[in-house]
């Protein structure tokens, strides 16, 4: 299983460091069963973080004949709702990126790059499996993608990934089948926890666990089993 960690100018480094580390070590735990490569929609280059100008390479484009998994962060930034952004700040073209921007906005300026087109043959494909921490699910809304779909992403943004036609969960992490969520940053380490049980085994995603010192928090959501009544 080869995982493709999409980079965007303002990403969020725990969003890929956690999930990463968490995958290439079930990659050694598997003798190889299992790679992880950092990517970029524009291909190799230096990728910029929202946190302190904190960059990571993207050593290879997103390749949908090599990946059978994405995995997409989302953006770290001022906190602030669509409607506070400064009309100024949401209308900057796409090759205007900077350094503390509100999150909105960064998440909406990938909608002005090759991302989305290639995210939307990756939705198409039965045989991909999509992936998402935190606002990276909010990537995938705003671009038309998850109308219908069960989903989570940062607690501060279920009410904009509701909007946007999605049926947003609040758990830590989702899964619907070939679409995989997970909610705030940290939550990272248990998908890919949760990614490394669901695809390869719960005995290599244990030895993960353990060499990690980190346990996974809450259930996995998925739309089985009897509707709760309420609590």
């Amino acid at each position: 299983m080869h995982i493709q960690v999409v980079l965007f100018d303002g990403f969020d480094p725990l969003d890929v460091i956690a999930p990463y580390e968490v995958l290439y070590a079930g990659g050694t735990a598997t003798q190889g069963a299992v790679t992880v490569e950092l990517v970029s929609a524009e291909g190799p280059r230096e990728v910029t973080s929202g946190t302190g100008g904190l960059t990571l390479r993207a050593t290879a484009a997103l390749d949908l004949e090599r990946a059978d998994m994405l995995l997409l962060p989302g953006a770290s930034g001022r906190v602030g709702e669509p409607g506070e952004v400064p009309e100024e700040e949401a209308g900057a073209g796409a090759g205007e990126w900077k350094q503390d921007e509100f999150i909105p906005v960064l998440l909406g300026r990938t909608l002005a790059t090759e991302l989305p087109a290639l995210l939307k043959q990756a939705m198409d494909d039965p045989d991909m499996t999509v992936a998402t921490v935190c606002g990276g699910s909010l990537v995938l809304a705003l671009a038309g993608l998850l109308e219908g779909r069960h989903a989570t992403t940062h607690h501060m943004g279920l009410d904009l990934l509701d909007a946007t036609g999605a049926r947003a969960i609040r758990a830590r992490v989702v899964d619907d089948g070939d679409l995989i969520t997970g909610a705030g940053v940290t939550s990272g380490l248990d998908l890919g926890l949760y990614l490394l049980e669901r695809e390869v085994g719960p005995r290599v995603a244990h030895a993960v666990e353990e060499l990690f010192a980190h346990e996974r928090r809450g259930t996995v959501w998925r739309a089985q089993g009897p509707t709760p009544a309420l609590l």
